[in-house]
């Protein structure tokens, strides 16, 4: 599994479907293999054929991308599950994914509407439990649809449950992390069960989707980080991706630009462990991404950053 930084199409907006298959024509021409079209995943319909598209122009091999999308809250029924991956494989032209992810672990109402709500407008939830729609992505890898299955935003107590009730051990979890929200004890355990944490919004709140943190200023122009990286010659920016790489993570900036992305790739560069240890210094236990009150769930429940 790649552990530099990935690029990713998070939660495109109007003007991302637009900007989509250029920005992923730039990831495959600037060299970069790995790639996440999931964006809450399916409920944006053009992502994954997009991405698709660009990587058949890219001419690269599929043995050389690593692609990785996710199961969306609509199709956590176990029956769902099947269906929903195949549908990604479709979109993405391919005949197998190298990682398949279980979005979040709270189920909506299954059915074709990706954020279904009720008259009052608030988000039906499901009744499948994150065991068994996880034991139904352990069939479709012994399939050979996903090389390797894992999860992304639980808890703790959601990751011990999991392992202990299901045969095969996430792959990989993608979590918030970055210099604001640290999380050493977290990571370590991931470290300690040999399952790989692969690092959403490695910037903080500069992501514009986040309402939280909107009013503090930008992680990517912490004083820290920005003395750290004129020692090499590199931005605020980053030292954030060297940093998240320095711990074993993979990292995944989002990026719109040809400039951003060639920026973002000039990331994978080593700190010295004495800045490694600086950064430390700045954590905030600052976390920008939590909808427990949209989706009907109480996220990250024993994890920093929950207020």
């Amino acid at each position: 599994m790649p552990t530099n930084k990935k690029p990713q199409s998070s939660k495109p907006s109007r003007q991302d479907t637009v900007t989509l298959t250029p920005r992923a024509s730039t990831v495959t021409a600037s060299k970069f293999r790995p790639d996440d079209p999931s964006a809450d995943p399916r409920n944006h319909p053009g992502t994954e054929p997009a991405v698709g598209q660009a990587i058949k122009k890219s001419g690269i091999p599929r043995s050389e991308i690593f692609i990785t999308t996710k199961l969306w809250n609509n199709s956590h029924d176990p029956t769902d599950v099947e269906p929903a991956i195949d549908a990604s494989l479709k979109d993405l032209g391919t005949d197998y994914l190298d990682l398949y992810l279980m979005h979040w672990p709270a189920p909506f109402k299954s059915g074709s509407a990706m954020m279904p709500r009720d008259k009052d407008g608030k988000i039906e939830t499901g009744s499948a439990d994150y065991v068994d729609t996880y034991k139904a992505m352990e069939a479709v890898q012994k399939k050979g649809k996903a090389r390797a299955i894992g999860v992304s935003n639980f808890s703790l107590a959601e990751m011990k449950r999991l392992i202990a009730s299901t045969s095969i051990p996430p792959a990989a979890h993608q979590i918030e992390l970055h210099p604001y929200l640290q999380q050493h004890g977290f990571l370590q355990w991931h470290h300690d069960n040999k399952i790989h944490v692969s690092q959403y919004s490695p910037f903080g709140n500069q992501n514009e989707i986040y309402s939280k943190g909107q009013q503090m200023s930008k992680l990517i122009d912490d004083p820290l980080l920005n003395d750290i990286g004129k020692k090499y010659g590199k931005s605020g920016a980053q030292v954030a991706l060297a940093w998240g790489i320095a711990n074993g993570c993979s990292v995944l900036p989002k990026s719109k630009t040809p400039a951003r992305i060639k920026a973002n790739l000039e990331g994978d560069f080593k700190l010295d462990k004495a800045d490694v240890e600086e950064v430390a210094s700045i954590d905030k236990k600052m976390r920008f991404n939590d909808p427990s009150e949209r989706f009907g769930w109480k996220f990250y429940a024993d994890l920093e950053g929950k207020a």
